[in-house]
């Protein structure tokens, strides 16, 4: 019996740990072979090189941050409140390497240095954006208040996690639902 490949979605998720530790230099198919303990042949059977495997990480990380939490928000069905309530939670759980705020920052800082990755982080944050605004547009009648509302929203997907700040007498747990509160108000 053969050896058994280590999977496609492996590299991609232990390359996604090495951007978030230490940006796309951090990325080495040696460091990620010994971090999957496996020997780095078997990763010139999905990639022709290291750039092949950045771009395809590149491209998970767009569709997991829009398509994949849109549609996984929309499953469950419900109002927008309830829908908005769900991605709050679901944002807010760090679940995979592709979602958490460590790749989020990365891919950010990232852009600053690379045009095509620039591009792809402006059509995240526009799909992103726009399904905010879809959400709240459905409550909130006034066209500035959706957009306040999502210009919030996302800062604090983005912005919560580099404050560093105390919360006078509530801890942070308590402002942010009293923000979500505010917003889905």
């Amino acid at each position: 019996m053969g050896a058994i490949r280590t999977p496609r979605d492996k590299w991609i998720e232990e390359g996604l740990r090495a951007l978030a530790a230490g940006g796309p230099e951090a990325v080495r198919v040696e460091v990620l072979a010994q971090a999957l303990g496996v020997s780095k042949g078997g990763f010139y059977g999905y990639y022709r090189n290291r750039a092949a495997l950045l771009e395809e990480m590149l491209d998970t990380w767009e569709r997991g941050v829009t398509g994949d939490v849109i549609e996984r928000i929309e499953r469950d069905g419900g109002d927008a409140r309830e829908r908005l309530g769900r991605l709050f939670d679901f944002v807010g759980s760090g679940g995979a390497p592709v979602t958490s705020a460590g790749v989020e920052l990365a891919i950010r800082d990232w852009a600053r240095r690379d045009e095509g990755v620039a591009r792809c982080l402006r059509r995240a944050d526009n799909r992103r954006m726009d399904y905010l605004r879809e959400l709240y547009g459905a409550f909130c009648a006034d066209e500035g208040d959706v957009e306040a509302r999502c210009l919030i929203t996302f800062s604090l997907r983005i912005g919560d996690h580099l404050i560093a700040a105390d919360n006078g007498p509530r801890s942070r747990t308590e402002v942010l639902a009293a923000v979500r509160s505010r917003l889905l108000g």
